[in-house]
């Protein structure tokens, strides 16, 4: 039987969010190891309440920790290394009460001139960067919902360029071309970088060379509206206070269409309290 709620308005209604959740390595003691900080990435994802949300930096053991956790949840990735379990997730939750999730449109690509070759790395970074991507259909309206999950390199900025332009690329290639795009993820990059801008609509030099702006570009949601809290939108924070002046590096880009109704960044206060070492993102979202 179908159970998802109908929206009175006739609108998709989503709340979204990114959060690189900081992978589980021995290098990470006391109030950063993720037995410890399991609890707390659980409870801000229950914060932000999600109807859909792109991990970063999982591995399998804490994708497989925070499924088995959220059981209203269901779940798509794989790791970057082999395209199965190795290396870090950029996975995509999302709830399996409100979608079906389109198995003949979904897949990973590497960020890198192979990109159907898994682990591939061609683009100057040190590790294997991917795009997670699907087609979500909201149970209620049968309407389709695209999501990409990504993290670009964290040193290089001609392997981010590239980046953009695959993933604008392969968004446009999309079967379904009237359906909401979303993109989520950790892009190492603030708002004023050439290859976030590219996804706006800026007129940008990618690689050297002048691009022309898309012709379908996305809509930054903190550029429409300011999260609550001031002006500072810092995400990554390392376990540190925060610094004046540090850009967000974490997204929630959407198409043409979207109604942004509210806008956050989860923040904890209490450095040993922080269960990674970004804050993650949200909005909440409308398209007819």
């Amino acid at each position: 039987m179908d159970t998802a709620p109908k929206s009175p308005d006739g609108r998709l209604h989503l709340t979204l969010a990114s959060f690189n959740i900081k992978y589980e390595g021995d290098d990470l003691t006391g109030y950063r190891a993720w037995p410890t900080r399991m609890r707390g990435v659980l409870a801000t994802i229950r914060g932000m309440n999600p109807d859909v949300i792109g991990v970063q930096e999982a591995l399998h053991g804490q994708c497989a920790d925070l499924w088995a956790s959220m059981p209203d949840y269901a779940f798509y990735g794989a790791g970057r290394d082999d395209g199965k379990r190795a290396g870090e997730y950029a996975g995509i939750f999302y709830r399996r009460d409100r979608f079906e999730r389109d198995i003949t449109q979904q897949g990973i690509f590497w960020l890198s001139d192979t990109p159907e070759v898994p682990g591939s790395k061609t683009w100057g970074n040190d590790f294997p960067r991917v795009v997670t991507w699907t087609r979500l259909i909201d149970r209620a309206s049968k309407k389709g919902l695209y999501v990409y999950n990504t993290h670009w390199d964290h040193r290089n900025q001609p392997s981010r360029e590239k980046a953009a332009v695959l993933i604008a690329q392969r968004i446009e290639q999309r079967q379904f071309k009237d359906e909401p795009v979303v993109l989520l993820g950790d892009f190492n990059a603030g708002t004023d970088n050439a290859a976030v801008s590219y996804f706006t609509g800026g007129a940008v030099k990618l690689s050297g060379a002048a691009v022309k702006p898309l012709l379908s570009p996305l809509t930054d949601v903190f550029r429409v509206m300011l999260p609550p809290g001031g002006k500072s939108q810092q995400t990554l924070h390392l376990w540190r206070p925060l610094v004046e002046g540090w850009p967000r590096i974490d997204h929630i880009l959407v198409s043409k269409g979207a109604k942004v109704e509210a806008t956050g960044i989860q923040r904890v206060i209490k450095v040993e309290d922080r269960p990674s070492d970004h804050f993650p993102v949200w909005a909440r979202v409308s398209w007819p």
